[in-house]
């Protein structure tokens, strides 16, 4: 009894670790402790156990902890690379305007960002919890043991390939969202050569850097109802690739 509650605690911890917005520093670890445990208490009491906890050794016992932690830690991380698609794609914008070294602590996670990289994640995470997405993170946990009871794991094999799935999906994705601005930044640097051809006397890089600026929270504006849609396809995504 003891082993099977530790083995759902070890996946659901490992899950919660990693996961987007659970794992921030601003949310107290008691909370994060208390909530894991809390999830622990009821799926052990709703899902079958997959081994048979009288009959496991102590070794056994602690691969099988090992390989639930694994476990957790590949579908939080799957996760994690869905939720930074909007990130990443801040930054790309982020590099055109500029604003490369215009970075600040995020107190939520205590980690250097961009400021319009960190305005579009918190936007697009409110957005996502504001449709209840968070009810999507209990149905994974719900269907990891569904589909992988506790003390049973998918091979290493098809949790790898789930993570370069998921990768090349983010990159996909990331993409979609930047190559817009990209193709605007880049006529916008046409026409900053050209105009450098026609007026060799301006200085080109004076005019051209608030311009930039401009364009990219001009571009920034329209990319914001975009945001709302990709909360709906990552959701899909997370349906099709979770659990493993």
């Amino acid at each position: 009894m003891l082993l099977g509650f530790a083995l759902v605690l070890t996946r659901i911890s490992s899950f919660l670790l990693v996961l987007p917005v659970f794992s921030w520093q601003a949310i107290p670890v008691q909370v994060k402790a208390a909530l894991a445990v809390l999830l622990s208490v009821f799926f052990y009491t709703t899902t079958p156990l997959g081994i048979a906890s009288t009959e496991v050794s102590a070794l056994t016992a602690i691969l099988l902890l090992a390989g639930e932690a694994v476990y957790g830690l590949a579908l939080g991380l799957i996760v994690t690379l869905l939720f930074s698609v909007v990130q990443i794609s801040g930054h790309v914008i982020e590099q055109q305007m500029g604003l490369t070294m215009a970075e600040i602590v995020d107190p939520l996670t205590g980690q250097e960002v961009g400021p319009l990289a960190s305005m579009l994640e918190m936007i697009f995470i409110l957005l996502f919890l504001s449709a209840n997405g968070h009810h999507l993170f209990l149905l994974i946990v719900s269907k990891s043991f569904s589909a992988f009871p506790a003390g049973t794991i998918p091979t290493l094999d098809l949790m790898v390939g789930g993570v370069i799935e998921t990768s090349s999906v983010m990159f996909v994705a990331c993409l979609r969202l930047a190559a817009p601005m990209l193709a605007a930044f880049l006529i916008l640097m046409v026409a900053l050569a050209l105009l450098a051809r026609l007026i060799p006397e301006m200085d080109i890089f004076f005019v051209g850097a608030p311009v930039q600026v401009a364009l990219g929270l001009s571009l920034t504006a329209v990319f914001m109802p975009f945001i709302a849609g990709f909360v709906k396809e990552m959701a899909d995504w997370m349906a099709k690739l979770l659990p493993l």
